[in-house]
């Protein structure tokens, strides 16, 4: 019992973080191993200058590559492209943003780079020192360790699995500073399950994103069971932005962004913000799109509708209005009905189209639209 009081307290403030799903910016998917102090400071200033801040874009996170080597103490320093990480969270937080930092359990990190395997409690203070905010904690080469020691046996895997990311959760906790714990190890053992049980504000439900129709598609898509495990403080993660990197066209885009706030997902922009263009600023910063996503209700949508290659999802807000979103998957643009009985409303039902901006009417209980090839109309539905 009197563990158990102990530890209450850190258990509770762990589940006040990221209330709605955490919004910012990760270098990864332009940068990737690239990534320098320069180029962390600018985007920051252009998360600012370019009302992506006060959009809700608050995180500014360093993904792997900026670790160097520890020291005889076992003190990990940063590389050469990264000089004085304190001085690079201070910047950061003089503009009203947050800082986030990379690393994993194991003794490499998928890039390479130095872990965090047997250095948890040391790396941990150590980021806190700085000012970190948020922690990205990447499975990579621990993965090969744990499948070594589960020897084909799934209970086993799932206990290491569970092991290695409470281990390091614990360690944020006796820092004392409030630091995001984002999981990511790729959907194994379900983690959905048991993430919350290791402090899990959001982990990552499958594998890593690429910047085309196909895989963000198929990504976005396969959340469609994952909703009762979403909730305040804890988030599924269907990995980052790739909006404006320039796969895909603007109406992919469009259901990219528009399929991510309906899963109530992490917004974590994933592009060159110097080379950013209006219209991939307009879709990451759509006030509506992003109110979807961070509604304070905390439910993440779920598909109530599939015919041929047209997708209906729904997604309760805390008003009692609901976002819809009618995706067309196909190769043509196609026609997409929304009867309104089908998401819980009746024929006297109002509705605004998100991405065109205006009100829209249904006529005799359903509203009809043309959804262009791989597009997305999202509305907001209320009586």
């Amino acid at each position: 019992m009197i563990a158990w009081m102990a530890t209450r307290p850190l258990a509770a403030q762990s589940a006040q973080l990221a209330a709605t799903s955490p919004m910012g910016w990760n270098s990864w998917n332009h940068f990737a191993t690239r990534v320098t102090d320069a180029d962390v400071r600018a985007t920051a200033d252009i998360i600012v200058s370019s009302g992506m801040r006060d959009a809700g874009y608050i995180y500014v996170n360093i993904d792997d590559a900026w670790q160097g080597e520890r020291d005889a103490q076992g003190v990990l320093h940063p590389n050469s492209k990264f000089p004085d990480m304190k001085a690079l969270a201070d910047y950061v937080h003089s503009k009203g943003l947050k800082i986030g930092i990379y690393s994993g359990p194991g003794p490499k990190t998928c890039g390479g780079y130095v872990g965090s395997y047997q250095h948890e409690e040391q790396d941990a203070k150590m980021w806190a020192d700085w000012g970190i905010d948020y922690l990205k904690y990447d499975m990579c080469s621990m993965g090969r360790i744990i499948n070594q020691e589960a020897k084909g046996d799934p209970q086993k895997h799932l206990e290491l699995d569970k092991a290695v990311y409470d281990k390091m959760h614990k360690a944020l906790l006796a820092t004392g500073r409030p630091i995001v714990f984002s999981l990511c190890q790729y959907g194994w053992d379900d983690v959905w399950k048991w993430g919350p049980e290791v402090g899990g504000n959001l982990w990552r439900t499958t594998g890593d994103i690429s910047d085309n129709y196909t895989r963000m598609s198929e990504i976005g898509f396969m959340q469609f069971n994952l909703a009762p495990y979403a909730a305040p403080g804890h988030w599924n993660d269907p990995d980052m932005l790739e909006i404006g990197n320039g796969g895909m066209t603007h109406d992919e885009y469009i259901t990219h962004m528009s399929l991510w706030v309906i899963l109530a997902a992490p917004l974590l922009a994933g592009n060159d913000l110097s080379k950013m263009t209006p219209d991939t600023l307009a879709i990451l910063t759509n006030r509506d799109a992003i109110a979807v996503d961070q509604d304070k209700l905390g439910k993440q949508g779920y598909r109530v509708a599939a015919q041929g290659a047209t997708e209906i999802w729904e997604k309760p807000l805390s008003s009692g209005a609901k976002a819809v979103g009618l995706f067309n998957r196909g190769d043509s643009a196609s026609s997409v009905t929304l009867d309104l009985k089908s998401v819980g409303f009746g024929a006297g039902a109002k509705l605004h189209d998100i991405w065109a901006g205006k009100d829209v009417m249904a006529t005799g209980g359903s509203y009809t639209v043309q959804v262009p090839m791989h597009g997305a109309v999202l509305l907001k539905v209320w009586k």
